[in-house]
């Protein structure tokens, strides 16, 4: 929604001095899981940390999973440096949980602290060891700021190479949690949203702006499917409540470019900012008034899964923009690098890369998907909340090339989603004119001068893969399906002699029932058990 069209000091620092990465995407649109992907370089279907709570996510979820002792911070100490984390972690993180156990791999850490995490003017900071302190009635962006200051001041003191995260909750929804309890189950729980809340000095900015009305924007006619098909036109009240929380995001995230400011500041007057690597970015997108939905997240559409990445760094380009596809799985074994280590082999991402050179190249080489998966609900936030919707449970993928740029999703429900983006930006045109079944795609569009019944079978068996894909899989998925390696992209797989494998032989993604959470059995046939790969000279071998 354009939202770095308002952020000054990030267009100067980052933006005008690094590369800006277009398709860069969150593999699950929800924070808690895709921070642990972004941490830990595994999709969520590999970590099982799959929402915000228990049973199925949330801090409590990552310590039962093993993962405090295998991520990112544990990783780079190991090779030498000094980590420090100062603001939201994950959630269910709270003030009666940090120490069970605290969090492993950190140097120094003030992490903010549930049940306040989201309270703009009620933060609680836990620090280090010591017991969780309240700062009611200061600005929160402004705390960590001072933290996060603090940190950098103690990083460039110290003998070792330095890994900084500094994590503003902004422009998070202004979210009150009545029970501090992260046992309740998130359905039960009492929680009151708001628009986000910024400092006392941006209160006046933006008095006039609105979210861009797109096509998508409440839209006359529904879109999507599941729960989102039936969502009502918003009323005029509800639209003008859209532009002001809109207008709030845009007011919280002031200070947050002001950190970006502090920080560049900082890094030019120790004389490190030439040799010290910066990486922008966010967990998750967010919409608002977009196909008719309230303020929220948790969906697969471009506003949700198409996040801001941008470096900058030493030998990184300056003022570039590149298009390669980028994921937050990526980013560990990408950290990792930098530090002088080979990514670890089971990691499920890619390296990405950084030079003029390595850009250039991976135009050509670099993988062409994401793989997007979501379990449980969506909420609407807000005071025209339409509250949770359950069986919000589907597999995507989203996979652009030379001639294509597409999404594909199969829902809990059955239901499917194909958009064509280069014709359908707003991904308001299903190509599934019934949703259920491959017999109702549109007979009349093509991709790639092929017709849909060609293109929708190899997209199903992409992602048949990659929803339970592990390590390299998930990296190179067309190598998977076709060992002998004559197939590496969209393109390469429509050739007429894989008509059979794709449109006959292969299994279809489906689910046996809509879940919370990631449950095997309720994910339908398994590619490593039930999968078809391609043998060269018309032999077909069970994948066992």
């Amino acid at each position: 929604m354009n939202s770095l069209n308002y952020l000054p000091f990030v267009k100067k620092h980052l933006i005008d001095r690094g590369t800006l990465f277009t398709k860069h995407f969150c593999t699950i649109a929800l924070c808690c899981p895709s921070r642990v992907s972004l941490w830990t370089g595994k999709a969520a279907h590999n970590t099982n940390v799959t929402d915000v709570n228990p049973p199925y996510g949330g801090y409590p979820k990552f310590i039962q999973q093993g993962l405090n002792s295998n991520w990112l911070p544990v990783w780079l100490q190991n090779l030498n440096y000094n980590t420090y984390y100062t603001g939201k972690l994950f959630n269910s993180h709270t003030v009666s949980n940090y120490d069970k156990p605290f969090p492993a791999g950190f140097t120094g850490s003030d992490f903010l602290l549930d049940p306040y995490t989201y309270q703009y003017y009620n933060a609680s900071f836990q620090r280090n060891k010591d017991p969780p302190t309240y700062h009611e009635g200061s600005y929160s962006t402004d705390v960590l700021a001072e933290k996060a200051y603090g940190f950098l001041d103690e990083a460039v003191a110290g003998d070792k190479p330095f890994f900084l995260t500094i994590a503003p909750v902004a422009p998070h929804s202004n979210v009150r949690i009545i029970q501090d309890n992260s046992d309740i189950p998130v359905d039960d729980m009492l929680v009151e949203f708001d628009t986000p809340l910024p400092a006392e000095r941006h209160k006046h900015l933006f008095k006039d702006v609105k979210i861009p009305r797109t096509t998508n924007f409440n839209p006359e006619k529904p879109s999507g499917v599941s729960w989102i098909k039936d969502l009502p036109r918003q009323n005029e009240s509800n639209v003008d409540y859209s532009d002001h929380f809109y207008r709030q995001r845009l007011r919280a995230l002031q200070a947050v470019d002001e950190l970006v400011d502090g920080v560049f500041a900082r890094l030019e007057q120790y004389g490190i900012l030439d040799n010290t690597y910066v990486f922008y970015s966010t967990d998750n997108g967010y919409h608002v008034g977009q196909h008719r939905l309230q303020p929220g997240k948790e969906c697969g559409f471009e506003e949700d899964i198409n996040i801001p990445l941008i470096v900058r760094g030493p030998g990184v380009p300056e003022g570039h923009t590149t298009d390669i596809v980028t994921t937050h799985t990526d980013l560990a074994s990408t950290f990792l690098t930098i530090a002088g280590r080979e990514p670890f082999p089971d990691s499920d991402g890619a390296v990405i890369p950084l030079t003029s050179t390595g850009l250039a190249q991976a135009k050509l080489e670099r993988h062409e998907h994401a793989t997007v998966e979501y379990w449980g609900f969506a909420l609407g936030e807000g005071k025209h909340s339409d509250g949770f919707h359950w069986n919000n449970t589907y597999k995507g993928l989203r996979i652009t090339g030379n001639g294509y740029n597409l999404y594909y999703s199969v829902w809990c429900s059955g239901e499917h989603q194909l958009y064509d983006l280069d014709n359908d930006p707003q991904q308001l045109h299903n190509l599934f004119s019934g949703s259920f079944s491959f017999d109702t795609i549109d007979t009349s569009a093509t991709i790639l001068g092929q017709p849909l019944k060609k293109v929708v079978p190899r997209l199903d068996s992409l992602l048949f893969v990659l929803k339970s894909c592990k390590g390299t899989t998930c990296i190179k998925p067309w190598g998977t399906l076709h060992p002998e390696g004559n197939v590496n992209n969209l393109a390469d797989a429509l050739s007429k002699r894989f008509d059979r494998f794709y449109e006959v032989e292969q299994r279809r993604i489906e689910y046996s029932r809509c879940e919370a959470g990631y449950i095997l059995d309720a994910e339908g046939p398994q590619f490593e058990v039930d999968g078809l790969v391609y043998r060269q000279g018309a032999r077909w071998d069970q994948w066992t």
